[in-house]
């Protein structure tokens, strides 16, 4: 199986979309920050291993220990994946922290700021 086919693509939407449910639903740790999304999800073309990129709205902090309590879980949210998922192989997962749409919301402010700046500029003029 080639990296970008189709069934490839199909199993990293499946796998994203599992992992959610299980992340959402599934555990009880409370260092897991409740607003945690999974944003993509890569699976090797062999079915080995799984990277799960994760984005937590809140602060930094926040973001460390919903990652620590996501690898103490990792056995558990494997364990359930194979149930839920039927593939041949069940991805040993690894998450990785995307901070993409944290830094879109801090460049939407800074354009923001700087809008507001130049509107207030050209109503001073006038």
């Amino acid at each position: 199986m080639r990296k970008n086919s189709i069934k490839n693509t199909r199993i990293n939407m499946e796998v994203q979309r599992e992992l959610s449910e299980i992340i959402r639903g599934g555990i009880k740790d409370p260092r897991i920050h409740p607003m945690t999304t999974v944003v993509d999800v890569q699976v090797t073309p062999d079915l080995k291993y799984c990277k799960a990129y994760v984005s937590v709205l809140g602060d930094e902090e926040a973001a460390k220990n919903t990652l620590a309590g996501l690898k103490s879980a990792v056995g558990y949210i494997r364990r359930e994946l194979a149930r839920r998922v039927n593939l041949r192989n069940t991805p040993e997962i690894t998450f990785v922290l995307d901070q993409s749409i944290e830094y879109g919301v801090h460049m939407s402010h800074l354009i923001d700021e700087v809008t507001k700046d130049l509107k207030e500029e050209s109503s001073d003029e006038e």
